[in-house]
């Protein structure tokens, strides 16, 4: 029940870190880009693949603070 509850609650962090990311910076790329370059699914891809990396490594920077600083 430990390893669910654990594997559970950073699944829940993923999500809301990526959510974060994405309300965040969804304006600001689309203005950057354009509306012709955005539509293009290549632009996208590098996107949510740069959104995917951030929420990663920082849920796996959470974990560690987490796990390892004594409160």
């Amino acid at each position: 029940m430990n390893t669910f509850l654990t594997v559970l609650i950073t699944l829940l962090a993923f999500v809301l870190i990526t959510f974060l990311y994405w309300k965040l910076t969804n304006g600001y790329v689309k203005k950057l880009y354009g509306k012709p370059l955005w539509k293009q699914w290549g632009s996208k891809m590098y996107y949510w693949t740069t959104a995917i990396a951030v929420s990663t490594a920082l849920t796996v920077l959470l974990i560690y603070v987490v796990k390892n600083v004594k409160f």
